[in-house]
């Protein structure tokens, strides 16, 4: 399958948008609002996009931000370079501008997250793991434009157990748990809470626990050895292990960025 060919990647904070506006712009145009909401328009058509949502604006095909409008927002920037074959994607061969959520936000947002740390620190072949990773988004957003979206007494329950998983992070929680939390059987809780997140219960956890751990080894004054006990990770190389498939990188290099005091 042919790859994406990737020409920037950033992150944006504020209320103007950089992007191009003309119909002439050359290439693809992806963005995902992770803070905020962004009025827009495509093709000359008003939108709003929120938190959670994908745009995708096809090249050749206006957009311009409302800027007067908009307050502060957040968002991952994507521009993708022409392409002489399809990629077997829907999302990106259909060429149709989309607004639209396409993948549960936490999981879409921790591989933006990876990608972005990629793309900065430019080690050998970043540039192909950002383009792989771009991929495996761009599949699963074509997957759920093919899907039916979860109904909202499915996403009360999935809202239920992320809660559950809130103040149960630092344990080791089971399939049971989560269905006694939702009045349901842990096989059904197990399912339902795949089908809404794209992660098992066990990756979410997981990633709950990484995020933390990357604030505390931002913020503290703890080693990595205490807030891997403090999470629940009894073996300091498994913690070391999830921590790096998950963010890229080690937890020393995120020591390096706490403040002196």
């Amino acid at each position: 399958m042919p790859g994406i060919g990737l020409l920037d990647f950033r992150l944006d904070r504020g209320q103007a948008s950089p992007f191009a506006s003309d119909a002439d712009r050359a290439c693809d145009l992806l963005a995902v609002v992770t803070y905020g909401k962004l009025h827009i328009r495509i093709d000359g058509k008003p939108s709003v996009a929120a938190k959670g949502n994908v745009i995708y604006v096809p090249a050749g095909v206006s957009f311009e931000a409302d800027t007067a409008t908009n307050a502060f927002h957040e968002k991952y920037v994507v521009l993708l370079a022409p392409r002489e074959n399809a990629t077997g994607l829907p999302l990106l061969d259909e060429g149709i501008p989309r607004i639209a959520n396409y993948a549960p936000f936490e999981w879409m947002s921790d591989r933006l997250r990876t990608m972005l740390a990629e793309w900065q620190e430019q080690a050998p072949y970043a540039v192909v793991r950002c383009e792989a990773i771009l991929m495996e988004l761009a599949a699963v957003w074509s997957r759920e434009l093919q899907k039916e979206p979860p109904s909202p007494s499915s996403l009360l329950l999935t809202e239920r157990m992320k809660a559950y998983i809130a103040g149960h992070y630092r344990e080791k929680i089971t399939k049971e748990e989560l269905g006694a939390a939702i009045g349901r059987t842990p096989n059904h809780a197990a399912a339902l809470f795949k089908r809404t997140t794209g992660q098992t219960i066990s990756e979410y956890a997981h990633a709950v626990r990484i995020k933390t751990a990357v604030y505390m080894l931002k913020e503290s004054l703890l080693t990595a050895g205490e807030i891997s006990e403090y999470l629940g990770y009894r073996d300091l190389s498994y913690f070391h292990r999830i921590f790096k498939k998950l963010t890229g990188f080690p937890p020393a290099s995120f020591m390096n960025e706490r403040k002196s005091e």
